[in-house]
């Protein structure tokens, strides 16, 4: 099962200062048949107007990862941590037991982002905050696992999050090829961000998305120069 969602397509709230499309329902934006994808309840996709943005508020039992596709974002919570992720960049929080933080775009242009969030393969835990560059020059035309559940993954470099789940990147030369086998019950979610790649024969543009159910592998090919991000997730075993 291959659904592809065109980015014209998704519902779109005006809050004037951030203009937001849902994939998946939240806030004001509600559809009983687009409650989430699996494990993966939010995909935003946000455009921030400078010099403004998300106040003080809180999470908890959610892993919520953001990549940044155009401008930054200024993180700031009460663990003490601050950070500002770049363009091309992603960050990951760990809500866990409970966490307050806000993002705002402290620059002269708009910020533009996907926010992501996952359910945690258990309630609890204590929340954390990280951040990591995305994959480009040495590292381009193959997939990056930027974040993940799994020790052997985090061990590799990539960000901790609490869940069974990956977040994979990449930038691909117009032309490349790569192959990606897909294990049993996974549920992928696959959003482009720059250019359009045709995967499995499927043409992605930017901002267009993908929900992959049942296919045993990906054969993306790079239509233009192009980069995309997908999370590969299963439902909890405990």
């Amino acid at each position: 099962m291959i659904e592809k969602r065109e980015f014209k397509e998704l519902a779109h709230v005006d809050h004037e200062w951030l203009q937001a499309r849902h994939h998946f329902s939240f806030g004001k934006y509600w559809d009983p048949a687009r409650m989430g994808f699996g494990p993966i309840r939010v995909w935003n996709d946000d455009e921030i107007q400078p010099k403004t943005g998300f106040p003080m508020h809180g999470h908890r039992d959610m892993e919520i990862i953001t990549y940044v596709r155009e401008g930054a974002i200024t993180h700031r919570d009460n663990m003490g941590n601050e950070g500002r992720t770049e363009a091309g960049d992603v960050q990951v929080m760990s809500a866990g037991t409970g966490v307050m933080h806000s993002e705002y775009n402290l620059e002269d242009e708009q910020t533009r982002l996907f926010q992501i969030w996952i359910e945690p393969r258990a309630a609890g835990g204590t929340p954390h905050w990280d951040a990591k560059a995305f994959p480009k020059g040495e590292r381009a035309n193959q997939l990056e696992i930027l974040a993940s559940g799994f020790d052997e993954d985090v061990e590799a470099g990539a960000l901790m999050i609490r869940a069974d789940a990956r977040l994979y990147g990449a930038t691909l030369t117009r032309g490349t090829m790569i192959e990606h086998p897909i294990a049993d019950g996974a549920h992928v979610y696959l959003v482009g961000s720059a250019g359009q790649v045709r995967v499995n024969g499927e043409r992605v543009g930017a901002r267009d998305s993908l929900a992959i159910r049942d296919v045993t592998a990906l054969q993306i090919e790079a239509v233009d120069d192009a980069e995309f991000v997908f999370v590969e997730a299963w439902e909890s075993r405990n």
